[in-house]
């Protein structure tokens, strides 16, 4: 191995070693505002507007049940409700409450920030260059949109 070659990890280490990075921001901005990173996840896909069980279990990766439980919890607390399906009358939808949309707000916020520091060491093109491969992957395994680009995000909770 040359010089040039240490330090360098392969894509597999690379995205897995990023998905910890990740999952540990949501863990911390979590903790900070009183969810788990799972109530996190969820009040992020709820930003842009009330969801359908079926989708929720596509989009969070979940079974029926443990997304079941996750919306009950995240009821209890008042984060969200189930309202009918406009649709489905034998479906519901969930919804942030306004307490929940605060919330999900400044949660998103702090997360948000706290992600755009992972990448504080890139230059602008380095930046541009991993946004643009990330982004590739994204697409290629049409990951749903379950974390919204920021001035999106600004724009569905106003």
């Amino acid at each position: 191995m040359d010089s040039a070659d240490e330090g360098r990890i392969g894509v597999v280490a690379a995205l897995v070693r990023a998905t910890f990075l990740v999952n540990a921001v949501y863990a911390e901005s979590g903790r900070e505002h009183g969810l788990t990173p799972q109530q996190g996840q969820l009040l992020c896909v709820l930003m842009s507007g009330p969801r359908g069980m079926g989708e929720l279990t596509t989009m969070l990766a979940l079974a029926k049940s443990s997304l079941t439980g996750l919306v009950d919890r995240t009821e209890r607390n008042g984060l969200v409700r189930r309202e009918p399906d406009p649709r489905d009358t034998r479906a519901v939808r969930v919804a942030l409450t306004p307490h929940g949309s605060r919330l999900a707000a400044g949660f998103y916020a702090e997360t948000c920030r706290r992600v755009a520091r992972l990448a504080a060491g890139l230059d602008d093109a380095g930046r541009d260059a991993l946004s643009g491969l990330l982004g590739a992957v994204i697409r290629d395994n049409k990951v749903p949109e379950v974390f919204l680009e920021p001035e999106v995000a600004v724009r569905s909770t106003n």
